[in-house]
């Protein structure tokens, strides 16, 4: 199972959108895919028409037995996609698992689900804290969708020095989102990619009314939108991630 994390320390950036359309589109291609919201915000829960209720909370998250995780998980309205709804207790988790003194707690949680799932996408919280920190040691990829602007520039550089600093074993990968080609220094930024401290992706999110429709029909975006600008972007997206885990792409 691979774990990929769709994480930023600025909010707005178009996490959730990720997270849902990348787990749509992985379960598309035949993979047995779960999306896990651990934001409390329960924007991802959301899309999927699911309520944001996990019974016991961010105390069955981490302390329930090694089971816990499958009691909670939920189909959704597509084929081969479940959900792990969020919960407003996930506000908490970091002072769960301050008190554990256990941050390997939600990596062994996540681990058992190994024999069910090929995939599995966290939707994140913007922070750093006890709980991100937990999710970059146990994800293999951090999928960091990134707004070409000065100020989410000079984040990802403060991602990479934390990284850096602690150590973290895990892959990042960035890419552009909202971008807007009327604007010069969205231009500028993209065009100089080289210069942000992880790997950019080639495809780039264009700003587009059609990814703030999610919310509104509560849908990933290929449901309703298949020739629109950002939904081809989002399959080009999946394409390019899942050709570099893979070897090979499932389109």
């Amino acid at each position: 199972m691979k774990v990929l994390a769709t994480y930023n320390l600025k909010g707005g950036v178009g996490k959730t959108a990720a997270a849902v359309n990348l787990g749509y589109l992985a379960a598309r291609s035949g993979f047995r895919t779960l999306v896990c919201d651990l934001d409390p915000q329960g924007a991802a829960t959301y899309c999927f028409r699911a309520k944001a209720k996990v019974k016991g909370g961010g105390n069955q998250l981490l302390g329930g037995d090694k089971w816990s995780w499958q009691k909670h998980i939920r189909a959704t309205d597509y084929d081969g996609l479940d959900l792990l709804p969020s919960d407003f207790s996930y506000r908490h988790l970091d002072i769960l698992l301050g008190k554990a003194k256990d941050a390997r707690r939600l990596n062994r949680r996540v681990r058992s689900l190994a024999d069910h799932y090929d995939y599995l996408f966290l939707d994140c919280a913007p922070s750093i804290s006890l709980v991100s920190e937990a999710v970059f040691f146990l994800s293999d990829v951090l999928v960091v969708p990134t707004i070409p602007t000065t100020l989410s520039r000079r984040t990802l550089k403060q991602l990479a020095k934390h990284l850096r600093t602690r150590a973290f074993d895990v892959q990042v990968l960035t890419f552009f989102s909202m971008v807007d080609n009327r604007k010069l220094l969205h231009r500028e930024i993209c065009e100089h990619a080289e210069d942000l401290p992880f790997p950019v992706l080639r495809t780039m999110i264009p700003c587009s009314s059609e990814v703030e429709q999610m919310s509104a029909k509560r849908a990933p975006l290929l449901t309703f939108s298949q020739t629109g600008a950002a939904a081809r972007a989002y399959v080009g997206l999946w394409s390019e991630i899942a050709g570099l885990l893979t070897g090979g792409v499932p389109f």
